[in-house]
């Protein structure tokens, strides 16, 4: 499996702002992981995995507007122009859940470090901005590694996978109703 290098770590010394506007290409390009890691499952006739990480791709692409939002509202700069490099190709159902942990855990330490930046900076509209964020990680890393845990133990047996999926999960992600606007929402 290929490691998450294309996700440059937060720079500790960055401005909120600047951290900020990076998150979001970071947001896009986990949006974009997301997908292929739902076409893979899709591919390997997981459809309970596929929706689980087509939701997922959604919901990250979300918050990648809802940043956008923010920088909007706030009349700051705004980069949108791409994403980086996503892994496409999985030797086993394993590898990509744990992709997606690692991608979440470097999720958590970005966010941290743009609620860190904007504390450290006296941007209190900032700092409560990021909080929505912080607690949604914890969330989404618990969720991964359940995931993950469920999908070890299976080993073979992805149809087990499949029903703990359909059961406890679902396609869907739960949103919180105090979740930050997004970027060309009515």
């Amino acid at each position: 499996m290929t490691s998450l290098s294309a996700q440059p770590a937060a720079t500790p010394g960055g401005s909120f702002h600047d951290l900020l506007r990076a998150q979001v290409r970071c947001e896009f390009t986990a949006s974009q992981q997301y997908v292929a890691i739902a076409v893979w499952f899709d591919r390997n006739d997981l459809p309970q995995l596929a929706a689980r990480f087509y939701a997922q791709s959604a919901e990250e692409r979300r918050r990648a507007m809802m940043m956008i939002r923010f920088l909007v509202d706030n009349r700051l700069d705004v980069d949108a122009s791409g994403i980086d490099d996503v892994v496409t190709d999985f030797a086993s159902a394993v590898e990509p859940v744990e992709l997606a942990l690692q991608q979440e855990l470097s999720v958590t330490d970005r966010i941290t470090a743009l609620a860190r930046s904007a504390r450290s900076e006296g941007d209190y509209i900032g700092e409560q901005f990021t909080h929505w964020f912080l607690t949604e990680q914890v969330e989404e890393v618990a969720a991964m590694r359940t995931l993950l845990t469920v999908v070890r133990r299976a080993g073979s047996n992805l149809f087990d996978v499949e029903q703990y999926v359909a059961r406890e999960i679902g396609g869907s992600v739960i949103r919180a109703t105090n979740a930050p606007k997004e970027a060309g929402s009515a």
